[in-house]
């Protein structure tokens, strides 16, 4: 092999292709080491270019066509519409459009403000059901006796520590819900063995606040989460172990009070304006609370217990319709917080009245 350069038909100059359309001109080289450098280096770049064009079809079969401009295809003609034509209007897909810095997708709450609409969504009439099924178990039981009242307390009492979770959006949250549920059964016991001295109430509910404070403290979360997670286990066992206040109270108070509730919250699932519903179902738990106290010993200050007790199990009804809970929340918190919120007012009320 000599080491003479690459003689082209023009004696000694090349004039080399320029891909794009262009030539640009070269003089031999006289130097036969530069000669062989640039034989090796042109003979590298023909490598290349054939390995690249030995690339397999499935491997470019997605890939957009690199061809060079002047050689591309021209794009179909364009075909236009008729005259009058209505735009096509866009798929509603039920979320904002895309962006380049994010998801866009809002919750049905976040549409809901931006809208100037209401995100309070009510249980509605089957959890109104419910309430009132294990309201008139509560109303029924009490009569009975303490240990037959503990059944539906204790149902009542899981339902409310589970919901109140959910109701915050921490789902699954078990060790949180076992604790809470925990402390209502404590309670329960507590008062079984006091003789129903609400003092039991008030010690499991400070014991329960300072483990719940222990448990988060040792947590490994973020500074917020473990704030957020202190906060909802504190009410979850607070709530549930309030609801204890039913068999801490008496037992025509309880007889009555749930009655109570149960006939409130049927007329609150009504289908009528919100004003006139929450009239209509404080007036029938007055009445309720007229028509079962004339059956024990509470008479007709059953009506004053009834409203009562009508308006925290609104309230609490009302919490559990907040910012568009989902159908487990309606069916648990739905159907607990009303019960759960009217215990201090059947207790208090019941040893007013006794």
């Amino acid at each position: 092999m000599t080491d003479q350069p690459y003689q082209g038909p023009h004696d000694g100059q090349y004039d080399a292709y320029d891909p794009y359309g262009q030539q640009r001109g070269w003089q031999g080289y006289d130097d036969p080491q530069a000669a062989q450098q640039y034989t090796q280096q042109w003979q590298g770049q023909t490598w290349e270019t054939q390995v690249q064009a030995t690339a397999s079809a499935a491997e470019t079969a997605y890939l957009p066509q690199q061809g060079y401009e002047p050689y591309a295809a021209p794009l179909p003609p364009e075909t236009p519409e008729p005259a009058g034509t209505p735009p096509p209007a866009p798929e509603d897909s039920g979320y904002g459009p895309a962006t380049i810095g994010g998801n866009a997708r809002v919750t049905d709450a976040q549409r809901a403000r931006l809208e100037g609409r209401s995100p309070i969504i009510e249980p509605g009439m089957q959890p109104a059901a419910l309430t009132a099924l294990l309201g008139l178990l509560l109303s029924g039981t009490a009569a009975i006796g303490a240990y037959a009242l503990l059944v539906p307390l204790v149902l009542l009492q899981a339902v409310t520590a589970a919901g109140w979770f959910r109701l915050n959006g921490m789902w699954p949250a078990r060790q949180g819900i076992a604790l809470a549920f925990a402390g209502a059964l404590t309670a329960d016991v507590a008062l079984l063995v006091a003789d129903r001295a609400p003092s039991a109430i008030l010690g499991t509910l400070g014991v329960w606040v300072l483990l719940a404070l222990v448990l988060q403290l040792r947590s490994h979360a973020d500074p917020d989460e473990r704030m957020y997670g202190l906060m909802a286990t504190v009410a979850s066992a607070a709530l549930a172990i309030v609801a204890a206040g039913y068999l801490a109270a008496a037992a025509d108070a309880v007889t009555v009070g749930a009655a109570a509730v149960a006939v409130a919250l049927v007329a609150r699932a009504l289908p009528l304006p919100t004003p006139a519903s929450v009239t209509v179902s404080l007036l029938a738990a007055a009445g309720a609370g007229i028509a079962v106290g004339g059956m024990t010993d509470v008479g007709t200050e059953g009506a004053l217990l009834g409203a009562a007790a009508a308006v925290c199990a609104l309230i609490g009804h009302r919490v559990a319709s907040y910012d568009y809970p989902s159908r487990f929340v309606h069916f648990t918190a739905g159907v607990a917080l009303p019960l759960a919120a009217a215990a201090p007012a059947v207790y208090v009320l019941g040893r007013a009245l006794a």
